[in-house]
């Protein structure tokens, strides 16, 4: 992984969450193509960043919503993706921690190995970066789920990450290959699948769908494979809630 100069903040906090996040095993690492990739997981609330940034040991960055990097954004952006959809009695002391946590998101995420991602026309300022890494030798983490129905083991996915491929061959002449992975906190591990390669050819729409589609259906069908357990969804809903990764 690059060398990145980190503050003392980052690397005290780092530390702890280091040492209470579990020690998760990921299998299928013989499934990474020897050169870099786009790796695509279920976001799995907060396991798949970190896992991201703790256990991969392999040269990355990762996608990070760009409200998380900015001070102004932080807590609007937390609150409503995070815990808007806790009961609403609930909802004041969610939006004081929405608050408390700038901080300590701010440093983190600005210090990670992350690459910003924007919704506007710094949409542009992503794909840039994530031209750079992939050309560096360096992988791309996303999870694209979004907060729209899906089936019991994803939300549905935000598809213009795809178009990184089509970038990325523009400036190479290369086509990167997109891994799914499937995290199971529950399990203590995260699963890598076998990759889809970008098709240049194809129209970009056609392709948006094709690997989207591929990439959702390895991973569901990778977390169905596994023994029954409890699915840590994206949104933030009452663990009652939960879903199983198939029925009993």
């Amino acid at each position: 992984m690059r060398p990145k100069k980190t503050s003392l903040m980052y690397k005290i906090l780092y530390f702890f969450v280091n040492l209470f996040f579990p020690r998760m095993k990921i299998f299928g690492l013989e499934n990474l193509p020897e050169e870099a990739c786009i790796l695509v997981g279920n976001h799995s609330q907060m396991t798949g960043p970190l896992l991201s940034e703790l256990r991969l040991n392999i040269p990355h960055e990762t996608w990070c919503a760009g409200q998380m990097m900015t001070w102004s954004e932080v807590a609007d952006y937390a609150f409503t993706d995070f815990w808007s959809f806790k009961p609403r009695w609930t909802h004041p002391f969610f939006r004081l921690l929405s608050h408390l946590i700038k901080p300590i998101a701010v440093c983190l995420f600005n210090n990670a190995h992350t690459i910003p991602v924007y919704h506007d026309v710094r949409l542009r300022q992503t794909y840039r970066q994530s031209v750079e890494a992939l050309a560096g030798g360096e992988s791309l983490v996303i999870f694209p789920e979004k907060n729209e129905a899906g089936n019991h083991i994803l939300y549905a996915f935000q598809d213009k990450f795809v178009d990184t491929a089509r970038f990325y061959y523009k400036k190479t002449g290369r086509c990167v290959p997109f891994v799914p992975v499937y995290i199971a906190p529950a399990l203590k591990s995260a699963y890598i699948g076998r990759p889809t390669v970008f098709r240049p050819e194809a129209p970009i729409s056609e392709e948006r769908e094709r690997i989207c589609s591929y990439l959702r259906d390895e991973i569901t069908a990778t977390a169905e494979a596994l023994p029954l357990h409890t699915v840590v969804p994206y949104r933030n809903i009452p663990k009652r809630d939960y879903p199983k990764n198939r029925k009993e």
